[in-house]
């Protein structure tokens, strides 16, 4: 008989859940009933208490990992952590959403506990031959469904995929699982981060917003309006909260001395880099619609792009709607509807 453990951790204010840690919850109460698991949950944080209300719902055992020692991301105390929470489940599958915190820790606690580890998993089946996981590969252009024999099996959720648990919150009993942390030889000093109105990459944004090359080329007038195309995207990312992608051809710019959008950068880019975002919806601008493009676009919910060419790649069914027009004249009538919502 399989046991499923679901890790999951709280977020940045220690008072619950992440939303990636609830759609694997979620990922956890629905599989474990297809296989007729048993199912435990594994919470990592300084203070699990509130978290584990959360999940109340769930029907599952609840296991903790708590104290200061695991308040923030750090590589020996999470691995640690992970590693005796699957060892108190004698857990033989293993859910966790695929973030930041577990996705570097995950692979070191496989190799600890001599199983095997998969990344991006999209999306799980049972079939008579057991679980079935579907997983990207070759920065996730090539899909595969995977089937393993060796236990304990570690499935990094992608986040984004399901929806999150929803269940009733209430008191649950948990236990405290005891860790035995190595010397920890970082510290957490403190958090700097930008502004929320210099922050361009939000991934729970319903919104992603893309600008290609074509912002920092020659327009109608032949000549380049880079400081125009700053202000109309910027405004629109503060007017909307939206988020901001970018095509390789716009980024790549910065190295072959051409105009360029100065908060841009290769942590925006969308496609080649393997980056797949899962906004609700998605708006391209200037941007041709080339294959390694779109490939990043794949789980965008609703697909619109703004060209002058009618005939571009997004033309080619693979935007829900197009519109043929000047990106500058479009996103300068956008801003002012938004200014005069507020």
């Amino acid at each position: 008989m399989e046991k499923l453990l679901v890790l999951t951790h709280v977020d940045e204010t220690g008072a619950a859940l992440t939303k990636a840690s609830l759609e694997a919850v979620a990922a956890g109460v629905e599989f474990a009933a297809k296989l007729g698991a048993g199912l435990t949950i594994g919470i990592v944080g300084a203070d699990c208490a509130a978290a584990a209300r959360q999940v109340a719902g769930a029907g599952a055992k609840v296991l903790t990992v708590a104290g200061a020692e695991f308040a923030q991301a750090r590589y020996a105390s999470d691995a640690a952590a992970c590693e005796a929470l699957v060892r108190a489940a004698e857990a033989t599958i293993v859910f966790a959403p695929a973030g930041a915190r577990f996705a570097r820790v995950l692979p070191g606690v496989a190799h600890r506990l001599d199983g095997v580890v998969e990344t991006h998993i999209t999306a799980l089946a049972v079939s008579e031959k057991g679980l079935e996981a579907t997983r990207w590969y070759y920065r996730q252009r090539v899909e595969a469904v995977v089937l393993r024999e060796r236990r304990p099996w570690l499935l990094l959720l992608d986040a984004g995929t399901r929806e999150c648990f929803a269940g009733a919150a209430g008191e649950v009993a948990t236990e405290t699982v005891a860790v035995m942390l190595p010397a920890l030889r970082t510290t957490v000093s403190g958090v700097k981060a930008p502004k929320q109105d210099e922050q361009t990459i939000r991934p729970e944004a319903k919104v992603l917003f893309v600008a290609g090359a074509g912002w920092t080329k020659k327009q109608a007038d032949g000549a380049i309006h880079a400081a125009e195309a700053e202000r109309l995207i910027l405004g629109f990312l503060r007017g909307t909260d939206a988020s901001l992608g970018s095509s390789k051809s716009l980024v790549d710019q910065s190295g072959e001395n051409q105009e360029v959008l100065k908060f841009m950068t290769h942590m925006n880019q969308i496609g080649q880099t393997g980056a797949t975002p899962r906004h609700p919806k998605g708006l391209s601008t200037c941007c041709h619609g080339e294959e390694p493009h779109v490939v990043g676009w794949r789980f965008i919910g609703e697909r619109r792009a703004v060209n002058m060419d009618a005939n571009c790649g997004w033309a080619r069914g693979k935007a829900d709607v197009v519109y043929v027009a000047d990106a500058f004249k479009v996103m300068e009538k956008v801003n002012a509807l938004l200014a005069a919502k507020k």
